[in-house]
């Protein structure tokens, strides 16, 4: 989920040494089904916070951490922005923060593999956006089939709130797809994400320290948050980094789309999450459904 599919575009992250030896010998797929165990499995652990500071406090907890990682890592500066340029990343933050609070809103009411799976159809939206091939509108029935099945197929009902943050979530990460094309194009390397989290941080705060008060400062709730901004954050952001420097975007697109299967399990593992056939039978459609979606996209792509 969400923040964590942050990396800038091919080519503007760090190259230093320091992503020499381990990262630069591992196979890119490897790289980026890394990333996206580390989001998922990192999600499923935020949810255990949520008993005691909120979805809320959560995010807060999330966006500080990673924002002190990245203000380290990329020391943006303020000074000498265009007007343009700020509000661009401040318009890139206010996404990422609701993206953030509506996901975990959602991870509160549903499921994590179903929360997944349901926000995936903001990137497929994004995918077949402006096409006129039936194939893609194909890729999309495939897709709708699986939401029914997903909302069918909980024999306690899928939770109606839960259910539309979560396409929220959804819609709002394909804004952010849109959005951050353009922060890498006005911003080096992950300056203007940096910049970005700062924004989102101080708007999730007022939300963040209403729900939670004081147990933000307990060490339980720090020592997690701080893993789940890791894990969500600054681990994948350095894998998928990497990754992007050697993979065809058809190839990442393609790697992406597991995502909803890689929630599934990490809901069963970490919060006992059970899912039943048909909710199962629903992810696989909405993964069959994006994986189409992005190879289509590139082959699109290449015919123009």
């Amino acid at each position: 989920m969400a923040y964590g599919n942050t990396a800038p575009a091919a080519g503007t992250g760090p190259t230093s040494a320091r992503q020499a030896g381990l990262l630069e010998r591992a196979p890119s797929p490897a790289l980026v089904l890394g990333g996206i165990a580390s989001v998922q499995f990192g999600s499923a652990i935020a949810a255990t916070l949520f008993d005691r500071v909120g979805p809320a406090g959560t995010v807060l907890l999330r966006l500080t951490s990673a924002t002190v990682v990245l203000l380290a890592l990329w020391r943006p500066r303020v000074r000498g922005r265009t007007r343009r340029e700020l509000l661009l990343a401040g318009t890139f933050g206010l996404v990422l923060a609701g993206m953030n609070l509506s996901f975990y809103e959602a991870l509160a009411r549903i499921p994590l593999g179903i929360a997944v799976t349901l926000e995936f159809v903001g990137p497929l939206t994004v995918a077949v956006a402006g096409s006129r091939r039936r194939v893609d509108f194909a890729w999309v029935a495939l897709a709708a089939t699986g939401i029914i099945a997903l909302a069918r197929g909980s024999t306690d009902g899928l939770d109606a709130l839960g259910a539309v943050l979560a396409l929220t979530a959804g819609g709002l990460w394909g804004t952010y797809i849109i959005v951050n094309a353009r922060i890498g194009r006005a911003f080096e390397g992950g300056t203007g994400l940096a910049l970005a989290m700062c924004v989102a941080t101080v708007a999730v705060a007022p939300v963040g320290v209403a729900s939670a008060g004081g147990h933000l400062l307990e060490p339980h709730a720090l020592l997690v948050g701080s893993a789940v901004g890791m894990l969500s954050s600054a681990i994948p952001y350095s894998l998928e980094v990497e990754a992007l420097r050697r993979i065809r975007p058809s190839v990442f697109g393609v790697l992406m789309s597991l995502e909803p299967g890689f929630a599934a399990l990490a809901g069963l593992v970490v919060l006992g999450q059970h899912l039943g056939a048909r909710v199962l039978v629903g992810i696989a459609l909405v993964i069959a459904a994006s994986i189409g979606a992005s190879l289509g996209a590139r082959r699109g792509a290449v015919a123009l």
